[in-house]
């Protein structure tokens, strides 16, 4: 995994996934349907096996994968992020999860997605950052938007969700952007 030094952004913080974050909570995440029931992990089951294999690639490959800790002691892990570079272009992809209940709302997934968007576009010195979901994901278009994201297109009928065909939105942000409008 790319080198990543912890990112504090006051009421949570960004650090490399590590083996003390393969919890049964962690996977448990991962088998909760309303946690992926926008992602592509929900196709799957998922086990301490799989998630530490999932671990060792993303460690092993030149990407991020990060946790979400809460300063709150009583949260601790709430969810991970992924960045998948493609250096040559100095752009990123950026995902989120916040598998724990009790931090979806708080705008703890929020302070993180802005805070590591910022990053790449700064000190991480990448020129472009793009996410992509479900149409019917109003949540995190949301989050794409109000973080200054642009949407750059619907890929139509991209997607089986309960059982109806949706889009893919994709946005992008880039570090050249004038961010006063959003």
């Amino acid at each position: 995994m790319r080198a990543f030094a912890p990112l504090e952004l006051g009421r949570c913080r960004l650090v490399p996934f590590s083996s003390a974050h393969l919890t049964d909570r962690y996977v448990g995440w991962l088998n909760d349907p309303d946690v992926v029931r926008y992602s592509e992990q929900r196709h799957r089951r998922h086990d301490m096996a799989s998630c530490a294999a999932y671990f060792e690639a993303m460690d092993a490959s030149q990407d991020l994968f990060l946790a979400i800790e809460a300063s709150d002691p009583a949260l601790g892990h709430i969810g991970n992020m992924s960045v998948s570079f493609d250096q040559p272009n100095r752009s990123a992809d950026v995902s989120v999860m916040i598998g724990e209940a009790a931090a979806r709302g708080t705008g703890l997934g929020r302070l993180a997605w802005t805070g590591l968007l910022d990053w790449l576009l700064t000190a991480g010195k990448m020129r472009r950052v793009t996410a992509g979901t479900m149409e019917v994901n109003r949540a995190m278009i949301a989050l794409m938007e109000n973080s200054g994201m642009m949407i750059e297109c619907i890929r139509p009928r991209a997607f089986l969700c309960d059982g109806a065909e949706v889009g893919m939105v994709l946005a992008a942000r880039f570090a050249t952007e004038d961010r006063s409008a959003h």
